[in-house]
């Protein structure tokens, strides 16, 4: 079994299962399509992509395409949320639905990849499409290291969720990520990445937080010699009361809104389910915790 690990010199700062989106609103729901600029259906001009579900949107009150559209991430839909709401979690900040943000890309349309000829998001694997792949079987996770973005494929057995072996199917540098959205519409989990060439996608992440916590934010990444007397203390503290078994080096990073995230990996906890476990904190500039008031959406 082969677990993806960073090169020397390279941190891995997160790690989420994730899929292209799926439509939420009723004219789309279930479903999700690959378009150029030009709203042109793209799928078939994908090199390497078998072929999948060819998806109709309907009208408000009507059925047509809801039967194909029912297949994919919808059933990693319903795992997934049984399982969090079954130990009392909520999906995203807050499990209320969230009002539409983009009428044409959420509701009339919806896109997971927009992208010209040539440009990044044409190379994105086929293997993230929940129309392509079977979840009860197969996963595919995010990976975000201080220099680039990796997606890997690995085989999903419900029984065995603690045996990973990944396979590298995709990257990018960092460096080529112009934005990250995360895009609030009904329960919180899509975020749509944007590429310096102008092409993006939009992805469902089991923990969109993690994801788009080192991704959509500068932030500077702390060495244990970077850190004061203070902020040391703290990652000690956190250490101690965290119940990480067997943890991972620290990950202290300063944000741009002042305060330092504390990020503790526990390997042993890795999932093929969810991904990478964690536990963070953050904290103020002299280590202490912080007050009522002072919570930040870049400290989540």
């Amino acid at each position: 079994m082969a677990i993806w690990q960073p090169e020397p010199g390279e941190t891995a700062l997160t790690r989420t299962c994730v899929t292209f989106a799926t439509g939420q609103a009723t004219p789309v729901s279930g479903m999700r399509w690959f378009r150029d600029t030009q709203r042109r259906d793209i799928q078939h001009e994908l090199p390497g992509w078998p072929e999948g579900p060819v998806y109709t949107a309907h009208s408000a009150g009507g059925t047509a395409g809801r039967n194909v559209a029912k297949v994919g991430l919808k059933t990693l839909y319903v795992a997934v949320w049984g399982a969090l709401t079954s130990q009392g979690g909520s999906v995203g900040p807050g499990s209320k639905a969230r009002p539409v943000e983009d009428h044409a890309d959420e509701v009339e349309d919806f896109p997971v990849m927009w992208a010209s000829p040539g440009t990044i998001a044409r190379t994105l694997p086929w293997q993230l499409d929940p129309g392509r792949t079977d979840p009860k079987r197969y996963r595919t996770h995010a990976i975000v290291t201080t220099r680039r973005l990796v997606v890997v494929g690995l085989p999903y057995d419900k029984k065995h969720d603690e045996l990973i072996d990944d396979e590298v199917l995709w990257e990018v540098e960092r460096s080529r990520i112009s934005r990250v959205e995360p895009r609030a519409y009904k329960y919180a989990s899509d975020v749509k990445v944007v590429f310096d060439d102008g092409s993006w996608c939009r992805l469902w992440a089991i923990n969109r937080d993690a994801l788009t916590r080192y991704l959509s934010y500068s932030f500077e990444l702390l060495g244990p010699d970077s850190l004061g007397p203070e902020l040391r203390s703290a990652v000690e503290r956190h250490i101690a009361t965290a119940q990480a078994p067997d943890p991972g080096p620290p990950v202290v990073s300063h944000r741009p809104c002042g305060h330092y995230l504390i990020d503790i990996p526990v390997p042993r906890e890795l999932s093929a389910f969810f991904g990478a476990e964690t536990r963070h904190k953050s904290v103020n500039a002299d280590g202490s915790d912080l007050r009522p008031g002072e919570l930040h959406p870049e400290d989540l």
